[in-house]
């Protein structure tokens, strides 16, 4: 499937874009998928200067998170280095599945883990103390994970927007599937029937932000085990419940579907 969009973005580079046209393609195996942004520069003195921006959209599949919290920080500090130093860069999405594993940002409090070592190991998860806002959250398979490494000023956008930017595409996807997702007032992420007793998340959202550029992102509840919710606080709430794609619909759905739906969106709305 191919699509084409067209772009207006501030270049990583140290030159001035006129226009951009975005390519945008998935692969037939679906490993990884490409966003070539093609920028006509602005002339310099007598001689005109094109240069490429690219945006990479990466599937990883299932990777363990030491892995892949490596691999994005190694992508991110790159980023960051380069916007410094007035280089050209690469932007990235990545999509993965992780095996069960618990992460505790650093605002988070120990407490919301109520399991010791040995429980952990006997329901075969890790926990990970690490570098992004919020509280514990749960990975596992079934869920979709989504690590953007942009610079959020080529999107002309600030953290707070870039945030609200994650919510939105997912609760495009969620209603792509025919769920009304949303909000929750002082509670990042995306919620069904937040405003009621009835509250429940599908989605995590949890960020790094260094420079405008970022790291981790969001998690979305797709075909997860969610009996591996009970054994935390999720996102140090004690009074609101957890849900995926496949609880509300009753069935399992498709990761592919999913993949797609989301890149979607959220090249939609970097637009």
């Amino acid at each position: 499937m191919n699509r084409c969009y067209i772009f207006k973005i501030n270049s990583g580079c140290r030159f001035q874009i006129a226009s951009l046209v975005v390519y945008y393609s998935f692969l037939q195996r679906k490993e990884r998928i490409f966003l070539f942004l093609v920028g006509r520069l602005a002339d310099i003195g007598k001689s005109a200067i094109f240069a490429c921006m690219k945006l990479e959209i990466s599937d990883w599949n299932m990777i363990p998170y030491a892995g892949a919290w490596s691999r994005q920080t190694e992508w991110f500090d790159a980023l960051v280095h380069a916007k410094q130093a007035g280089e050209c860069y690469v932007n990235h999405i990545v999509l993965c599945e992780h095996p069960h594993v618990y992460t505790l940002g650093r605002s988070g409090k120990e407490g919301n883990m109520l399991l010791g070592e040995e429980q952990l190991r006997r329901i075969g998860a890790t926990l990970y103390h690490i570098d992004r806002g919020g509280d514990i959250t749960y990975h596992g398979p079934g869920q979709l994970v989504c690590y953007p490494i942009l610079n959020l000023e080529d999107f002309s956008l600030g953290l707070k927007e870039y945030v609200h930017l994650l919510e939105e595409a997912v609760i495009r996807v969620c209603a792509s599937f025919g769920i009304a997702a949303g909000r929750l007032e002082k509670a990042t992420g995306v919620w069904l029937e937040g405003d009621t007793p009835r509250a429940r998340k599908i989605c995590a959202i949890g960020v790094r932000s260094s420079h405008f550029v970022t790291m981790h992102g969001l998690a979305l509840n797709v075909n997860t085990d969610l009996r591996y919710f009970s054994y935390i606080n999720p996102c140090g709430f004690i009074d609101k419940g957890v849900t995926s794609l496949q609880k509300e619909l009753g069935h399992e759905v498709p990761m592919e579907e999913v993949k797609e739906c989301l890149c979607k969106e959220l090249v939609n709305l970097l637009s």
